[in-house]
């Protein structure tokens, strides 16, 4: 292996055979040379990448599409069809929910299970146990058999095992998500500690805002394929752009009676070019085109804004701004801009609607159609920008602070 790289695979393949459920009786096994032959399955295929030291990787894609697959090769638990996969340093594994648990066990046993399992030594576990116990937050219940646990309580004592045993490489699945939001906030600040200590992680993720705030480099894998790598905020716009958003069949949704429905909808810059990207400060106009199929009174325009994590950011209607429209009949468009562009770095979804105006009908509405990013060249960190006047006192003495 190059030493150059804490991980590296070559031509990294995995491939499973799909059979037939035959039933366990005489004609099934009479029958067997009838039925189809077994049809094999490459849950990743052709993966070939290295990641040196220090580095934190996203990897991304839709379900099924290898990225679990990904991270067992690296780790072990699965052993490869073709090409190979080296790390170099002590990994530590979380990559799905209660992995190396025995259910008859207690807490405090399956922690020196996990750890022998890690090829921690004991000693070492006993010196760590009360730091494991205390950063998962289960004093209480360390002694109980973890049959009894709740999911988020297998997730945080799997995860403090995981990560107290000092690996050189982490890896990490999407189980994260099954723990509540304080637990996923501690799991971040820790995450953020490994990289000002120069570990190596990897780990898979649903939440794009994460992987775009907390990676180097994101992977986007696709039917068993590594499509795409690079920086996290490009990787995760193709990504939205290809699968997600534009009723690409992901997380999007569509309604209504369709007596009004929407037409090509475009998202414009400040010179009227239809993009997908936009700047913090910036203009953005959406131009929506719609047709009404019959003569509709006092409709009702919406939108709302969400960040690529779902968190709601923002909605309103032509109704709440008090901008009435009669009637609207045949072909027709509105627009709305946003200027200054207020949100900060990140990938938004923009959901529209048109309803009646006492809300009882809803004529069309898509959720989470039209993905656009949002870079932001200030620096400033959050999620939406708030105009700020500071009220700074005359200086009294003009020498300069220290450096």
């Amino acid at each position: 292996m190059t030493q150059d790289y804490a991980i590296q695979a070559e031509n990294l393949g995995k491939c499973y055979i799909r059979r037939g459920l035959g039933a366990p009786t005489l004609f099934g096994a009479l029958t067997a040379g009838f039925r189809k032959k077994p049809v094999p399955f490459w849950c990743i295929r052709g993966a070939t990448f290295g990641i040196p030291p220090g580095r934190t990787v996203g990897v991304i894609g839709p379900n099924g599409a290898g990225k679990s697959s990904l991270l067992g090769l690296v780790a072990g638990t699965i052993s490869p069809t073709e090409g190979s996969v080296t790390a170099r340093g002590r990994i530590s594994s979380l990559l799905e929910l209660g992995a190396g648990f025995h259910p008859d066990l207690t807490g405090r046993e399956n922690v020196y299970l996990n750890g022998a399992l890690l090829g921690i030594p004991r000693e070492d576990i006993r010196r760590k146990f009360d730091q494991i116990v205390d950063f998962a937050e289960l004093r209480e219940f360390i002694d109980m058999p973890v049959k009894h646990y709740s999911s988020g309580m297998y997730v945080r004592l799997g995860f403090s095992v995981a990560v107290e045993v000092d690996p050189d490489i982490l890896l990490v699945d999407e189980v994260l998500a099954v723990g509540d939001i304080a637990f996923q906030l501690k799991c971040l600040d820790r995450i953020r500690d490994f990289q000002r200590r120069g570990k190596t992680l990897l780990f898979v993720s649903h939440a794009l805002q994460t992987v775009e705030e907390f990676c180097h480099e994101a992977f986007l894998v696709h039917h068993g394929r590594l499509v795409e790598r690079g920086d996290p905020p490009d990787v995760i716009q193709s990504f939205i752009r290809s699968y997600m958003g534009e009723g690409g069949g992901l997380y999007t949704q569509e309604f209504g009676t369709r007596a009004v429905e929407f037409g090509p909808v475009r998202l414009l810059d400040g010179d009227g070019r239809e993009s997908a990207v936009f700047r913090t400060g910036g203009p953005l106009t959406v131009e929506v085109p719609y047709i009404a199929h019959r003569r509709v009174e006092h409709p009702v325009f919406g939108y709302s804004l969400k960040t690529g994590n779902g968190q709601y950011v923002y909605g309103t209607n032509t109704q709440l701004a008090g901008r009435d429209l009669p009637a609207i009949e045949g072909e027709g468009s509105v627009r709305f801009s946003l200027a200054p562009l207020q949100l900060m770095r990140g990938n938004y979804f923009l959901s529209l609607a048109i309803h009646s105006w006492d809300h009882k009908e809803q004529f069309h509405r898509r959720e989470d159609w039209w993905p656009f990013a949002v870079r932001n060249d200030t620096g400033e960190p959050g999620l939406f920008r708030l105009r700020t006047a500071w009220d700074v006192p005359p200086a009294t003495d003009r020498t300069p602070p220290p450096p």
